[in-house]
Order: structure tokens, then C-alpha cells, then sequence
């Protein structure tokens, strides 16, 4: 992992064993570090802007900020293009003839065109949140994020809990390690 630990990635004895307070914010970031690099970093290309406006605008109408939001919620919140991916799109898609826009309350609304259902229909793709993990159903985008929760949480019992409160903390985090390696070893 490219820290001081031993190969497991804790130090001996477990996850608390022998790292002084001060040190536990070091190796929570260590942990983050690990996490984020492992995990898919949430940036799409411009197809995939493409390919989202597509496939929501197939659905219904939207308004920009629409888009943006109904992206971010379907990829539950690992992926929000910015304003600055989406307007642009919008409009390439429109000079292509395969959207068109209305204004009404000073929003412009879009909506494709009959080009632009043949485009959606005739492409047979999926939309990008469906295929980059993003809505992931397996966990495995999630769980780096669980595991990096674990570790501030284990963190601020660290910094300001009791020696009895510490005891409790690693006895529940040496628990969950060894369920953890249980659910490895169901096959």
C-alpha cells in the first residue's frame, strides 16, 4: 500500500494497536489515500455528457439544471457534470438537429426531436451511470466510502474518548474485521 504497515495495511495487533492519538489522523488519511485511488474518480468524458442528455431528454423534457441534478441523483452522487460540460452539449446536440428547445418561465426547456429519438433508439446504448459503477448495486463503489466513515469515526474515538471508551471502540473494530473476513470465506 506504500505506507509503514505490514502487508494487511494495519499495524500489529490491529487497527488501534500501537498508534498514538495524533498518529490516528495520519493513518485515516493513509486509509483515504488507499480508498481513492482504488475508487473510480468520477469524472465522465464528453460522450458521456452526450450520452446522459440523451437518455434522460428520451424520458422526458428537462431544463438544464434538471439534467444536472437527475444525473447526480441516478449516479448517486458519484458523477455531477458541471454547468460548463452540460450547457455546451445542449447546444452541439441542438445544432445537430436532435434536440430543441422551448422557453417558458425564462428557462429554456429541451426535448429531442424525431432525429433525436432515432438517434437514442437506434444507438441501443445504456446510459453511462448504469455502466461506470456509479449506481453500483454490488457495494464496491461504497464500500471505500464506508471504510473511510469507519476510520474518522474510529479516529474521533481516538482523539477524545475514554480509555474505556478506546477498549470498546477497538474491541467492536476487531469485531467487524473478523466478520468482514467471514464474508470472504462463505463460498
Amino acid at each position: 500500500m506504500g505506507n509503514s504497515f505490514p502487508a494487511g495495511g494495519f499495524p500489529a495487533g490491529g487497527f488501534g494497536a500501537g498508534i498514538p492519538t495524533d498518529g490516528m489522523w495520519q493513518f485515516m488519511e493513509q486509509l483515504r489515500s488507499t480508498f481513492d485511488k482504488q475508487r473510480p474518480s468520477g469524472r465522465m468524458g464528453r460522450g458521456d455528457v452526450r450520452a446522459a442528455v440523451l437518455a434522460l431528454l428520451a424520458e422526458k423534457p428537462m431544463h438544464g439544471y434538471q439534467i444536472i441534478r437527475e444525473i447526480e441523483e441516478r449516479s448517486n452522487g458519484s458523477w455531477k457534470p458541471s454547468a460548463g460540460s452540460v450547457y455546451p452539449t445542449l447546444q452541439l446536440l441542438a445544432d445537430e438537429g436532435l434536440i430543441a428547445s422551448e422557453e417558458s418561465n425564462g428557462r429554456k426547456t429541451y426535448s429531442l426531436t424525431e432525429a433525436g429519438r432515432a438517434v437514442t433508439v437506434d444507438s441501443g446504448s445504456t446510459a453511462p451511470w448504469e455502466t461506470t459503477g456509479a449506481n453500483d448495486k454490488s457495494g464496491v463503489t461504497a464500500l471505500p466510502k464506508a471504510g473511510v466513515e469507519l476510520a474518522q469515526a474510529a479516529a474521533q474515538v481516538g482523539r477524545t474518548g475514554s480509555p474505556e471508551q478506546i477498549r470498546e471502540a477497538v474491541a467492536v473494530l476487531d469485531e467487524a474485521r473478523r466478520r468482514l473476513y467471514s464474508i470472504l470465506a462463505q463460498d
